[in-house]
């Protein structure tokens, strides 16, 4: 048992996970992430190896799928992340909240 009480995130750094595929649905932008051993606590950045087309509908909300598991990404106010969010961005920064399962948009760099 550890004698600390406070949880550290990204003691190690801040992961930085390429995507793998996206897929357009009639629904949902699904982002997939590259297969990880564990799932990272607290900020990760993706680098966006393949651009969501930018015939997508701006409308659709983005999803984000680790390891077999798919989420909603939202934003900071709870408001669901689109396409029109993220198109040209090539590089953005995410918080996973744990303890609520929420993946939040903290930033994004645009092309």
């Amino acid at each position: 048992m550890s004698c600390f009480a406070n949880v550290t995130t990204n003691a190690g750094g801040i992961p930085y996970i390429s995507n793998t595929n996206v897929t357009v649905g009639t629904d949902t932008v699904d982002i997939a992430l590259g297969f990880r051993r564990f799932q990272p606590i607290g900020y990760f950045t993706v680098h966006m190896e393949n651009a969501i087309p930018a015939d997508a509908t701006a409308t659709l909300p983005i999803t984000l799928t680790a390891n077999g598991i798919t989420r909603n990404l939202t934003l900071p106010n709870g408001t669901a992340v689109t396409v029109a969010d993220l198109l040209a961005t090539n590089v953005f920064l995410v918080f996973n909240d744990r303890f609520s399962g929420t993946l939040t948009l903290m930033s994004r760099t645009i092309v």
